[in-house]
């Protein structure tokens, strides 16, 4: 299904989620992620570890659009979404570029099971435009060693790669982090792929 990118209708959007179910996705522990209504909802009663629901498709340079909410009136949940990641074999985490949500890291490029680090901090613009309590989108723009997040509009973080080694593709996923009960909703993920 493709969507016109507002930019240019010759270069389309491509929906990564149906609407329906999670057919085209790679689900990691059943019971933890399901669809209804346009929405991806992940759900758990509390996690020993982190858990990621990921693209069947890899990714290397893209435009990706995600609505999403947390559901925590706490302000103590932790997510995320994944990109230009892998698996590691035999563990339910993965390495590669988070776009964090939550706690201290709104906003904020990390480096997940890799660096183990935040790349890029938050800007203090992106951060007075988050709704905690309500829907937020992110557009993450991975093109070339090139990484851009957006929130709600506003440029959040910015990072160029420079240490060699690192992947320049992979999958998408999103994230369900261990620890307490945590409920986090997706909606409208689109993507543009960008030539290499």
């Amino acid at each position: 299904m493709l969507l016109a990118g507002a930019a240019n209708a010759s270069e389309p959007f491509q929906l990564l989620f149906n609407g329906k179910n999670l057919d085209e996705w790679i689900i990691d522990t059943p019971g933890l992620w399901s669809a209804r209504d346009g929405v991806i909802t992940g759900k758990s009663s509390g996690l020993k570890y982190n858990d990621f629901l990921r693209t069947k498709k890899q990714y290397k340079n893209f435009i990706l659009k995600v609505t999403f909410r947390v559901t925590d009136p706490s302000g103590k949940a932790n997510s995320g979404v994944q990109f230009r990641s892998k698996s590691i074999h035999g563990s339910h985490e993965v390495i590669g570029y988070q776009a964090d949500i939550g706690q201290q890291y709104w906003g904020c490029l990390y480096d997940e099971s890799r660096r183990r680090k935040v790349l890029a901090q938050a800007s203090e613009e992106a951060l007075a435009k988050i709704r905690k309590d309500g829907w937020n989108e992110y557009v993450i723009t991975a093109n070339g060693n090139r990484i851009t997040l957006q929130l709600n509009g506003v440029t959040s973080a910015e990072w160029v790669e420079q240490e060699e080694g690192i992947e320049d593709s992979g999958f998408i996923a999103l994230q369900l982090h261990s620890g307490p009960a945590l409920e986090m909703q997706f909606k409208d993920l689109m993507i543009r792929e960008l030539p290499d």
